[in-house]
């Protein structure tokens, strides 16, 4: 072990002030050669640069032997370099996505990239956090929550791949309006909009972006407009939850019945260009009025066939008027509905008397077989007797069973 020098002290001259301390100090370590590896990084590489110094500075000596002091320590130094060199890599490597394989590491770089993994999961109630309330879901993240997480983590390390996967890909994918296919694309992925359409109007000293969308309706209910209280579904509610979770939306309450503009205005205003003036709007709903004559197979019931028409020019699930099947300014064409009706069973013919839009002023395309719309218009038909002007048909069956 190396000792401290001795110091001694020495005069010259008659002066008996002028001393001079004095210290003999080991000779300097050798300079390394630049023949040294300095990418050298695990223990047999360490073990065998050090021998082969030792070697080259005595050559005079010809046999090492495991058993000797020098090559033992050599062994013990290059024990030590290589956990100091796995040490450092493993840190470096904690400051890159794809290598960091601590938690709290890869949590950290995913917040940088604005992928805030424990928050959404929380907010979702997705593992771990499957088993909070709703309320409990909503609170801010905090570092117990960040532990419970990162524990978790460990326990499923898979679900630490996906995240370096999905948390570039989230920043990678354009959520921003900024076009005007934006605004389509982004308020057609809500769960209250089921169809949007935007466009750009210069009103004298901006442009505005007016969108008009045609949203969610409730199963055999009255029509749910943009400014009307809304009883939502509890599905249809619950999507709506989790989507505004997912981007940290505000939400509100639904005991309140929010209107549909009231739910999707913090969802515009998060995702909006700064100073971009949007406008949301309805659809102009155009009401359709039909005769139709069906010639039933004599092997079926006119019931039976009647429940099947009305369900196929419906407005429940998979309807011809099903809100948000149509789009805007779509022309509505009678072959479409001889080629819905044909297709059911028990139909051998179909005949359209009357095809026109609701209202006196309007012909009849019978003849043409088109109903030409524009714009924002959008072709419905409820067939409700309380709400005639929303569309509405006469159905005449002829054949097949009475019953």
């Amino acid at each position: 072990m190396a000792k401290d020098p001795e110091l001694t002290l020495s005069f010259q001259g008659q002066c008996p002030d002028c001393g001079r301390r004095q210290a003999d100090l080991p000779a300097p370590l050798p300079r390394l050669g630049d023949d040294f590896d300095w990418d050298q990084r695990d223990y047999d590489g360490f073990r065998l640069a050090m021998l082969q110094e030792l070697v080259a500075r005595f050559p005079e000596r010809q046999r090492w032997t495991p058993a000797d002091v020098e090559v033992a320590l050599v062994e013990v130094l290059a024990y030590a370099l290589d956990q100091l060199s796995d040490g450092l890599d493993r840190a470096a490597a904690e400051a890159y996505l794809d290598s960091a394989r601590r938690p709290q590491s890869l949590r950290r770089l995913l917040g940088l990239v604005g992928y805030d993994v424990a928050g959404l999961a929380k907010r979702t109630r997705a593992q771990p956090f499957d088993g909070l309330s709703e309320a409990e879901s909503r609170a801010p993240v905090t570092a117990a929550d960040r532990t419970r997480f990162d524990h978790w983590w460990l326990d499923h390390p898979e679900k630490m791949d996906q995240a370096r996967l999905d948390g570039p890909r989230a920043i990678h994918d354009q959520h921003r309006m900024v076009t005007l296919a934006d605004f389509e694309a982004r308020l057609g992925e809500h769960p209250l909009v089921l169809r949007a359409h935007a466009w750009e109007r210069w009103d004298g000293a901006w442009s505005t972006v007016h969108v008009a969308v045609i949203p969610w309706q409730p199963d055999g209910g009255a029509h749910l407009g943009l400014d009307e209280p809304g009883d939502y579904d509890e599905a249809v509610w619950l999507d709506t939850d989790r989507f505004h979770d997912e981007r940290d939306l505000y939400l509100p309450d639904p005991a309140d019945h929010p209107t549909v503009r009231a739910v999707l205005y913090p969802y515009l205003e998060a995702y909006r260009m700064v100073g971009q003036e949007v406008v949301l709007e309805e659809a102009v709903e155009v009401g359709v009025v039909m005769a139709l004559s069906v010639q039933i197979d004599a092997d079926y019931f006119q019931s039976e066939v009647r429940h099947a028409v009305e369900s196929a020019l419906g407005k429940g699930p998979g309807g011809f008027f099903a809100p948000g099947r149509l789009r805007f300014g779509e022309d509505l064409w009678a072959s479409d509905i001889y080629q819905t009706l044909m297709a059911l069973d028990g139909v051998d013919n179909v005949c359209l008397n009357r095809f026109k839009r609701l209202g006196d002023r309007y012909p009849d395309q019978t003849a043409a077989g088109r109903i030409p719309l524009d714009g924002l218009e959008v072709a419905i038909c409820d067939n409700d007797p309380a709400e005639p002007e929303r569309g509405y048909y006469r159905l005449n069956l002829h054949g097949g069973r009475k019953g």
